[in-house]
């Protein structure tokens, strides 16, 4: 059965007369279980559940601890290309957006990351635009190339392939990838994504299957906080990787609930959430996935990462710059501000003051090779 079944199960629910409705009592029973059904992940999420934030963040520290100990892996995003064939009105590098175009070549590549290298960083996510003329599959293949002499995992974020090219570069040393489906809403997503290949919401929403069923090791789901109402995306993004865990349980499942941030579209958006509510949906997700991954970007301020670290979070970024050719200069725009810009020596010494043990090497990629 593809995910895409079990989202057209609520194509007709009404999540926002069913969440309303949720008690105390049901929330407390959902807390009180080990294992937790899509009905107690929807009462962990629900208003009445906001009385509860502090009973969750320690049910989700304990959790954590059980599960991954105080240990943080790092990782730094490394753009290679911001030509984009989409129209996304929430994103920089989108086609109708006048900035400068950088492309990076395979030299440029390597001299990237040599520097993100230099700062003892070992676990890499390539980007590029969604664009198949601008960055091509063999492309990516060389870049990935490169990148294997500097780095012991290498994580992709690039625009959805067909199961064979995600083949392709698991062979030539891929091991992760990242792919937001930006909205789990079919409406709002049409409405966002009119034009470009980005049109097809089903081919998204399948992408990480098939990069499971081609040999990826670990996978990355979530939404883009703030395109559609959040609790239903919080939602989504939870039965997403937990059906990606039991379809797959062999493999490192993880998700992230970014949310936007400023960028030269200037889009607005009518569904920001704040602080206290991300912080319910992360501890949520956590209680119903005990074992999965959850990543934290810095699109997030450093005084908000640093006061969720015993609630969930596995992973972050760290030495960030959204802009393509970044690390040794002459870049372009960003594809967003980011929230924290600490460099990798700072956010380890952070790391360190409050009793985390900051990752740089994925040891059990480097194990299982």
């Amino acid at each position: 059965m593809p995910f895409n079944d079990i989202l057209s199960r609520y194509k007709d629910f009404d999540a926002e007369a069913y969440c309303a409705s949720v008690t105390g009592r049901q929330v407390e029973r959902a807390l009180s279980k080990g294992r937790l059904d899509e009905h107690d992940y929807l009462a962990l999420l629900s208003p009445a559940a906001s009385d509860y934030i502090e009973r969750m963040a320690l049910r989700a520290r304990d959790i954590t601890r059980a599960h991954f100990g105080n240990t943080i892996l790092l990782f730094t995003p490394l753009y290679v290309s911001n030509i984009c064939d989409n129209f996304c009105p929430y994103c920089s590098f989108a086609h109708q957006n006048k900035i400068t175009r950088r492309h990076l070549t395979i030299d440029e590549v390597k001299k990237e990351a040599e520097h993100i290298a230099a700062t003892g960083m070992r676990h890499i996510l390539m980007l590029t635009g969604e664009s198949r003329k601008g960055a091509p599959v063999q492309y990516i293949r060389d870049c990935v190339a490169v990148m294997k002499d500097f780095f012991s995992s290498i994580a992709i974020e690039v625009y959805p392939l067909d199961k064979d090219e995600y083949a392709e570069l698991v062979e030539c040393g891929a091991d992760g990838l990242t792919v937001y489906q930006e909205t789990y809403n079919r409406d709002i997503y049409a409405d966002l994504h009119k034009g470009g290949p980005k049109e097809n919401f089903d081919y998204r929403l399948s992408a990480p299957e098939r990069a499971c069923l081609a040999g990826i090791r670990s996978v990355t789901v979530g939404a883009l906080l703030g395109l559609a109402p959040p609790l239903m995306e919080a939602f989504f993004s939870g039965l997403h990787a937990r059906y990606l865990r039991d379809a797959f349980p062999s493999l490192e499942i993880s998700a992230s609930f970014p949310r936007l941030r400023p960028q030269v579209g200037k889009f607005e958006t009518d569904y920001a959430i704040d602080d206290r509510t991300l912080v319910q949906y992360m501890t949520a997700f956590r209680i119903f996935m005990p074992n999965a991954g959850i990543t934290v970007s810095t699109r997030e301020p450093a005084s908000l990462r640093d006061s969720i670290l015993p609630m969930g979070p596995t992973k972050m970024s760290a030495g960030v710059n959204t802009a393509v050719g970044a690390a040794t200069g002459g870049a372009s725009e960003p594809q967003f501000e980011i929230a924290d810009d600490r460099p990798v020596d700072k956010m380890q010494k952070d790391l360190l003051t409050r009793g985390f043990q900051p990752v740089m090497v994925d040891w059990n990629f480097i194990l299982c090779r």
